[in-house]
């Protein structure tokens, strides 16, 4: 025994923290009989006296450390377990039209619900209706027109949302390219999104007559490089990007034309709706307050954006993106409480005007079936 206690006095603590816990509890009892053994010895010195006491000391705060974060992973699991998973899909790469979701998940507002959220980032291509139409995802972003569009293919889409009252959709142009308004825009080149809902009003208008249209890039390159070039936008993200590269721009609203459905609009199906309406609520309320959050103070919901965009977005470029953001989701009077309300009205007029463009058949989508604000907390 004196043998055993001497190759502990020449080992040192430090083998204690390779051990796994079953090791350290044998360890630790080795340890003891050790030092019971020696208390009633006179043939132990006092330097292995001191080394035992050491190896005990650094045994039992691991132990204890060991258990701590046992029981630490252990809650964090079960609250995995305990949660209720959620995809919510993006319509495009992760950026400030998005910032409410980002803004709720990074402050726990979804995990202090029960739920575990997936943010799912998209980009040019994105298909929602398919995804949402399999159950793939339970919840995504796109725009109110959108959302008339699904229903005419036959998607239960349902819009549950609508962070920004006004959309931000322009044509964005260089400013010394001579267009002071639409009525200028004939001669021009049009970058765009063919299939679009807003081009398809813009013709119906005769304000693309004479332009050549071509695919968009998804890039201000183009604009850039060439003062007859026009590019579709949004008014809170590519002005920006042109103008850091050294030329001015101008942008013309296409909402000022009459052209303004409901955008960032927060979309389910009805399925979802009638099985699992609780679920519905707590997505809804949490990103409501995530909205309201990000209008407030996007410092938080900027950061996560930033670290989920791949796509070399800057901290520059969002704070770009709240502020002009914020003034479509709070046009003057329109108190951030409301956030997320929308108005049977608009989307009576937004269907109309679908089928006027011929793009719906209002015989097939009913205004009324587009949206929902019984889940938001202001209409509770």
């Amino acid at each position: 025994m004196r043998s055993a206690v001497l190759s502990f006095y020449h080992g040192q603590p430090q083998i204690a923290r390779a051990m796994t816990p079953p090791e350290l509890s044998r360890y630790f009892w080795v340890l003891e009989m050790l030092a019971s053994l020696s208390s009633r010895s006179q043939f132990f010195p006092p330097a292995i006296l001191r080394s035992i006491a050491l190896h005990l000391s650094v045994a039992t705060l691991l132990l204890v450390c060991l258990s701590g974060c046992n029981d630490a992973r252990r809650t964090v699991a079960e609250a995995k377990l305990d949660s209720t998973p959620v995809l919510i899909q993006l319509n495009w790469f992760p950026e400030s039209e998005h910032g409410g979701v980002y803004a709720a998940k990074a402050a726990g507002l979804y995990q202090d619900l029960g739920l575990d959220v997936t943010i799912r980032p998209g980009g040019q291509g994105t298909r929602i209706a398919p995804e949402l139409a399999a159950g793939r995802v339970q919840f995504a972003f796109a725009n109110a027109d959108d959302v008339v569009l699904f229903r005419q293919e036959g998607v239960d889409a349902v819009a549950v949302l609508a962070a920004m009252q006004n959309h931000p959709r322009c044509i964005l142009v260089r400013a010394d390219s001579g267009v002071n308004s639409f009525a200028d825009l004939p001669g021009m080149i049009l970058q765009r999104q063919a299939g679009r809902p807003f081009l398809a009003f813009l013709e119906s208008k005769g304000l693309l007559d004479g332009v050549q249209q071509v695919p968009y890039a998804g890039s201000v390159a183009a604009l850039v490089s060439d003062p007859k070039t026009a590019i579709q936008a949004y008014s809170f993200a590519e002005p920006l990007l042109a103008q850091q590269q050294g030329v001015e721009v101008r942008t013309l609203m296409v909402s000022e034309l009459g052209w303004n459905p409901y955008s960032s609009v927060l979309v389910t199906t009805g399925e979802m709706i009638r099985e699992q309406p609780e679920l519905v609520r707590k997505v809804v309320q949490a990103s409501q307050l995530g909205w309201q959050r990000y209008l407030t103070d996007p410092a938080k919901g900027n950061a996560a954006i930033l670290a989920a965009n791949e796509h070399g977005m800057t901290a520059e470029t969002l704070e770009f993106g709240a502020e002009g953001l914020t003034k479509l989701a709070l046009p003057e009077g329109f108190p951030i409480e409301q956030v997320g309300m929308m108005q049977q009205s608009r989307w009576d007029e937004l269907v109309e005007q679908m089928s006027e463009l011929k793009l719906v058949d209002s015989a097939k989508v009913n205004a009324a079936d587009c949206f929902t604000n019984k889940f938001l907390q202001s209409a509770n």
